[in-house]
């Protein structure tokens, strides 16, 4: 029964390291060296481990051990774990709010994207669609609840295919089908296809994600919280990231570009012409059926829309209350008053909220043992002009294998006491907070653990009916890891 229906080998591996960890910290306690440092970076890649495997089983459950094991152990505490868990508020409201909002926004995501699906013939033009839009709207809504919206399309047009090949009429109502024993040898290799394809348009997305995020104060939920430490407002902050973030958003679009047309790194796959005249059929089927109450829907579902990027660029209130809001309204004028129609929408996101407060336990144990703090007093103790750029690769390293959020807040907080204390100037500070910020949102794309988003795209119900897995991820997400990187420093040198 331990972990359920994961392969054998997967469970003795989480025994093994249940068994490893506590004889680790009493041998090297026994031999006098300090066994917590040692067994809290144990800890730390355990759970990337379980990250990496999380089609093999959801990473909340063996994580969650290793975490709660580490407890016992003595590597941090549940203060700390509150800790975190206060300075991420934030980030958890957005989780549980703003996702559920974007459920009850699906059908004017659906409607918006099946057009452009139909009007854009080019792939590589799609392509280059999906990771603009998504950046755009990034940088003024948050790259979370964009990620939700591309899921939700995506899942959306999974669920047009599977109810064309279950071979029952469209509706309105939209049902699960995941069973693909019923196709043809031709079906068959039509959806690996289809899967590949929106594999390429949902990882374009994503990315495009981080592009848009890095720009502004609301686009990562660090990035508010490092121009709150620095004092700079919203065009303030664009202005001041613009040239680092700019080079990087154009390089984005040009490798964007470059891997659809080589067919690299499991991109170029175009969709089927049989589906899409699937969504043709779809979509003059949705238009003959739609009745005046669903038109009315649809214009009380952009109006919030409306609102909601409103309400976010301008900052009225955090995000998740924002989100609040959306629920709010939208079931309201919508009619959507039975309390399991609303369970409905928080079912995707609570499971991920829970993982993402087992891992805020994990960077609780990175920070009660310091793991980082060798690295940050390596690179304050450099020369000033190399500080930025070393903190921007520094930054990045260790995004990738944990969390870009609490990265940042480790280091922001790091330069704002060496600024308070004197030993960096106000200019300097300035330098070092782009050099953190730029740091934490390009390079961590290279794994799904970096970003939140990208964590929630790999644990989201998608990921595996498109067969996409973390190193899957990894690959997907290496060309615009290398590029963007190398870009975003190279304008780290010349202009900080």
């Amino acid at each position: 029964m331990f972990l359920g229906n994961s392969p054998d080998w997967y469970k003795n591996t989480i025994i093994a390291f249940l068994v490893i960890n506590p004889m680790t910290l009493l041998i090297l306690n026994s031999m006098g060296l300090n066994g917590t440092f040692i067994v809290g970076w144990m800890v730390l890649l355990e759970f990337i481990f379980t990250l990496a495997l999380a089609l093999k089983c959801y990473p909340l459950q063996p994580g969650g051990l290793i975490t709660i094991q580490a407890f016992f152990l003595g590597l941090t505490d549940s203060y700390s774990l509150l800790h975190e868990i206060e300075n991420n508020l934030e980030v958890i409201l957005l989780l549980v709010f703003m996702v559920a909002g974007i459920y009850f926004m699906k059908n004017l995501m659906l409607t918006i994207f099946t057009k452009l699906l139909l009007t854009i013939h080019s792939k590589t033009k799609l392509s280059l669609m999906f990771c603009f839009v998504a950046a755009f709207l990034s940088a003024f809504l948050d790259a979370l609840t964009v990620t939700a919206v591309l899921i939700a399309v995506a899942v959306g047009f999974y669920r047009i295919f599977h109810l064309a090949n279950s071979g029952l009429e469209f509706s309105t109502s939209n049902h699960d089908y995941h069973d693909d024993s019923s196709l043809s040898e031709a079906g068959i290799e039509d959806i690996e296809n289809f899967k590949a394809f929106l594999r390429d348009l949902i990882m374009h997305g994503v990315v495009g994600t981080a592009l848009g995020g890095v720009c502004t104060i609301v686009g990562e939920p660090q990035n508010l919280l490092i121009a709150n430490v620095a004092g700079w407002e919203f065009i303030e902050f664009m202005v001041i990231m613009a040239p680092i973030t700019l080079p990087v958003f154009i390089a984005g679009m040009i490798t964007c570009f470059a891997i659809e047309k080589l067919h690299i790194f499991g991109f170029g796959n175009h969709l089927p012409l049989r589906i899409k005249n699937i969504f043709h059929e779809y979509n003059a089927y949705e238009i003959s059926q739609r009745t005046n109450q669903i038109k009315l829907e649809l214009y009380i579902e952009m109006l919030v829309g409306i609102f909601l990027i409103i309400a976010l660029a301008l900052h009225l209130a955090a995000v998740g209350i924002i989100g609040l809001g959306v629920i709010i309204l939208l079931t309201s004028f919508k009619g959507i008053t039975h309390e399991h129609n609303l369970g409905e929408a928080f079912k995707e996101a609570l499971p991920f909220t829970a993982l993402l407060v087992v891992f805020f336990g994990v960077v609780s144990v990175i920070a009660d043992q310091e793991l980082f703090t060798p690295i940050i007093s390596y690179v304050l103790a450099q020369e000033a002009s190399n500080q930025a750029p070393i903190f921007f690769i520094a930054n990045g390293l260790l995004s990738a294998i944990s969390d870009n959020v609490f990265v940042a807040t480790i280091y922001i907080n790091e330069i704002k006491d060496a600024l308070d204390l004197n030993i960096i100037s106000r200019d300097q500070f300035d330098k070092l907070a782009i050099a953190i910020n730029t740091g934490t949102n390009i390079p961590s794309i290279a794994t799904p653990n970096g970003q939140a988003a990208f964590l929630f795209l790999l644990t989201s119900s998608l990921a595996p009916l498109i067969n996409l897995s973390y190193m899957r991820m990894v690959v997907m997400a290496l060309p615009y890891t290398i590029v963007l990187s190398v870009v975003g420093f190279i304008s780290v040198v010349n202009f900080l």
